[in-house]
């Protein structure tokens, strides 16, 4: 194919060989460690009530949403009985485009019935060596790992990259140590709730710091920011949750799912009450998931992983432009 074709893919074809590679051998890794593969509709009336995700809306006759993530309708299946389960598809969150962003993405996500969150933690180490160790075959030389990925809860991270621990600070003496740590670019701070402080001092501080660890695990975040994760009762309270850091790049969250459905209709209300006071349009806040967790939801731990992103680093990629055939152009 000349190199100027204008209608070709983004990729190279010797790249998206490797992609299609690595997909073969992730599903034969969950297959060996006793998931079955599921499939789940990408159109739905249901879909995550969150201030952060945005997603397509569908014009039918009735309301549809292109799914963020197959989390809801995966969890349906867990409450019918399924034990464990992986889907690999498509996702969509709308306005998430450039170097690392794409509206329409892959998305690998896992349930294990009785699993924890620490035992999908080992999981995602082992499946990342994984595919490691298969490209190998493929004489692709992957970025190194070393023995074991290390783990930091969110607290230890903070004080590694700033010399504080954050969780119990007051808004206050958060607002002040934001403030120390970033500046002049600290002037918009008053106007800035505490989970957006906490947000803006991750992205400019620690992320670069846990990118100087070439791999770990984030765990235990702030309750405010649990999603659909379990809070554990701890002083103070933390969401059992977790993300992989490869590098530069956030891979994956786990949660140590939350199965109460007042607690999911309480965070829905509050997730809505944010989305407006942003402008942004109310999300269904009830759903054919919270029906299926009324008749119980079994305690369970999840995984969603971002396929491309992960490609990305076991590739030494730095665009996801340069892993998928036909990105969405970055204006």
């Amino acid at each position: 194919m000349p190199a100027d074709f204008p209608f070709g893919p983004a990729a190279s074809l010797q790249v998206l060989k490797q992609r299609a590679f690595l997909l073969r051998e992730l599903r034969s890794f969950f297959h060996s460690q006793g998931y079955w593969e599921v499939e789940t509709p990408v159109l739905s009336n249901d879909t995550c009530v969150d201030l952060w995700l945005d997603p397509f809306e569908v014009q039918t006759p009735c309301r549809r949403f292109l799914q963020t993530s197959p989390e809801f309708a995966m969890k349906r299946l867990l409450a019918s009985g399924a034990d464990s389960i992986f889907q690999v598809t498509k996702s969509f969150r709308s306005d998430e485009v450039g170097h690392r962003h794409n509206p329409e993405f892959t998305i690998v996500e896992w349930y294990r019935v009785g699993a924890t969150y620490h035992e999908q933690m080992d999981f995602t180490e082992q499946l990342v060596r994984h595919l490691q160790t298969a490209l190998a075959t493929l004489s692709v030389s992957p970025p190194k790992l070393g023995d074991v990925i290390p783990r930091f809860t969110y607290d230890q991270a903070f004080e590694g990259a700033l010399g504080a621990k954050v969780l119990h600070l007051t808004d206050t003496e958060l607002r002040d140590l934001a403030t120390a740590h970033l500046g002049a670019a600290a002037h918009n701070l008053a106007q800035q709730n505490r989970d957006s402080l906490l947000n803006l001092l991750l992205a400019e501080i620690v992320e670069p710091w846990l990118e100087s660890q070439q791999a770990c695990f984030l765990c235990d975040f702030p309750a405010s920011q649990a999603a659909l994760a379990r809070v554990r009762p701890n002083t103070p309270p933390v969401a059992e949750r977790f993300e992989l850091y490869l590098g530069e790049l956030e891979i994956c969250n786990g949660y140590q799912e939350l199965t109460d459905p007042v607690e999911l209709r309480r965070r829905n209300a509050a997730q809505n009450a944010l989305r407006g006071r942003e402008g942004k349009p109310e999300l269904p806040s009830e759903s054919c998931l919270l029906s299926a967790m009324d008749s119980g939801l079994p305690e369970c731990s999840g995984v969603a992983l971002g396929f491309d992103r992960l490609v990305m680093w076991l590739l030494g990629a730095h665009e996801i432009s340069q892993v998928m055939a036909f990105p969405w152009p970055i204006d």
